[in-house]
């Protein structure tokens, strides 16, 4: 009958509201997977993107009415997933609020140039879960930096790059502003939001905090930097394997970490865990003392050349090769007064930061320890494209998806500030942490348990804490 059809579908709408409700107010202890969902998996969540006006459940009087987001700095490992998320989040919260994104991060928005999110596309929006990369691009700019903004291009002689910014977004009719990258993106957002506050421009930005160095105040794990790890680790049980090809191999695995070695810590430790459930064969030369990862170098800790080189001699005697896990800022500021001493000019980026391309502290670590190891072939191999440019895994998955509902729920109560875990809370609450707090240069704290357990593993003594510059 007409009721019984009346009731039923008051049933299945009541029902339909009573999940995605549980689903908001779980997503703050969403278990960590271990596993990443298949691609078949991920492409079931898409359809609760769709557009349709019945799922607008979560709207209201404080609902943005156009939201601009855009991504910066480096790759990490969560950059197109967190622009996934955010969109199926606004599209359930009401179809109608206009999403766009400024291309190439804050160089789009200094050139005006951005893109619609359509109803096609926000329908699809969960494909974005399954890849890697930013699918709307990056660049690295410093509104601050007038110079260097005026010297690209991106601005005319006598321009606030600033002011700009911001013209752009209101001329936009922006009333939200995502940015997703690392402490440099967030500081610039920072720094943007300071500036629209002071001139009474009416808009709220919110970040999310991207970066596989996990380095970033007082974000508890930034986003993309446990997959980074993993793939890392991935990436090495490959390269460990070139040890056969030549007798007394060296093996230097270097890992991203400008200023935090956090990155190289728990790549080794993914490393480790991963050879520690492997099948060997010592009997016919397949050994784990071979395939194991031998030191830990992270700018954290002070390193003694020749300490650490009598150390490894003699694990090369024994087992014919040596692997050495550093960070790319280890060592750093010892090779850069070296090159200046030398009278070699060091290239900096728009912020200021050595490039590490033309630092290359692997090749410096080579160059010490070769010789004194006894090594007959010398591997620099670098992870950090590899890892850095991956699709998330299932615990960033996770992560991602709390962030980006909670950076909606803050955007439609005009909360501004950087998503994440507090470290600063008794609960490491998942808020927006206030802009004036918002900092890079946090260091790896190498008293962590786990740590200090993995040095003694391998049999590298644990060395004097230095400080770390940023």
């Amino acid at each position: 009958s007409y009721r019984a059809q009346d009731m039923q579908q008051r049933t299945m709408k009541a029902a339909l509201a009573l999940f995605l409700a549980l689903a908001c107010t779980a997503s703050a202890s969403v278990p960590v997977s271990t596993r990443t969902p298949s691609r078949q998996a991920q492409a079931r969540i898409v359809p609760l993107a769709s557009a349709s006006p019945t799922l607008r459940l979560k709207g209201g009087s404080a609902a943005p009415k156009k939201v601009a987001i855009l991504t910066a700095g480096g790759l990490a490992p969560c950059l197109s997933s967190a622009i996934g998320y955010l969109v199926e989040q606004y599209t359930l919260m009401d179809p109608s609020i206009e999403i766009v994104a400024y291309v190439d991060g804050y160089k789009g928005l200094l050139q005006g140039r951005s893109v619609k999110f359509t109803p096609e596309v926000r329908k699809a929006a969960g494909v974005l879960t399954t890849h890697g990369g930013s699918c709307i691009g990056n660049s690295r700019v410093k509104l601050t930096n007038i110079p260097d903004c005026v010297k690209r291009g991106l601005v005319k002689e006598g321009q606030d790059p600033q002011k700009v910014a911001a013209d752009q977004l209101v001329r936009d009719g922006v009333s939200v502003l995502h940015t997703i990258g690392g402490d440099d993106t967030n500081t610039a957002a920072a720094e943007l939001a300071k500036y629209l506050k002071n001139n009474n421009y009416d808009l709220t930005v919110v970040g999310l905090p991207k970066t596989i160095d996990n380095d970033v105040y007082p974000i508890r794990l930034s986003l993309g930097a446990n997959t980074a790890a993993e793939q890392g680790a991935i990436f090495f049980r490959n390269v460990v394997n070139e040890a056969t090809s030549n007798p007394r191999m060296l093996i230097i695995h270097e890992v991203m970490g400008r200023h935090c070695g956090w990155l190289t810590a728990a790549t080794a430790r993914k490393y480790k865990d991963g050879l520690a459930a492997t099948v060997c064969m010592p009997g016919i030369g397949f050994d784990s003392k071979k395939l194991d990862v031998h030191a830990v170098y992270v700018p954290e800790l002070a390193i003694n050349i020749e300490q650490e080189a009598n150390r490894l001699k003699k694990i090369m005697d024994e087992t014919g090769n040596v692997n050495i896990f550093i960070s790319e800022g280890a060592g750093v500021e010892d090779i850069i007064k070296e090159m200046e001493a030398a009278g070699k000019e060091v290239p900096r980026d728009a912020f200021g930061h050595p490039k590490l391309d033309a630092v290359n502290p692997g090749k410096w670590f080579a160059e010490q320890f070769s010789a004194k190891v006894g090594a007959e072939k010398t591997m620099v191999q670098k992870s950090g494209y590899f890892a850095r440019s991956s699709a998330p895994n299932g615990e960033d998955l996770a992560l991602i998806k709390q962030c980006a509902i909670k950076a909606v729920e803050c955007a439609c109560n005009g909360v501004g500030g950087v998503v994440g875990h507090d470290e600063n809370t008794e609960h490491l609450e998942l808020r927006a942490c206030e802009f004036e707090r918002i900092a890079g240069g946090k260091p790896f704290d190498v008293q962590e348990a786990w740590f200090k357990a993995m040095l003694k593993e391998i049999g590298q003594p644990f060395s004097a804490v230095v400080p770390v510059a940023h």
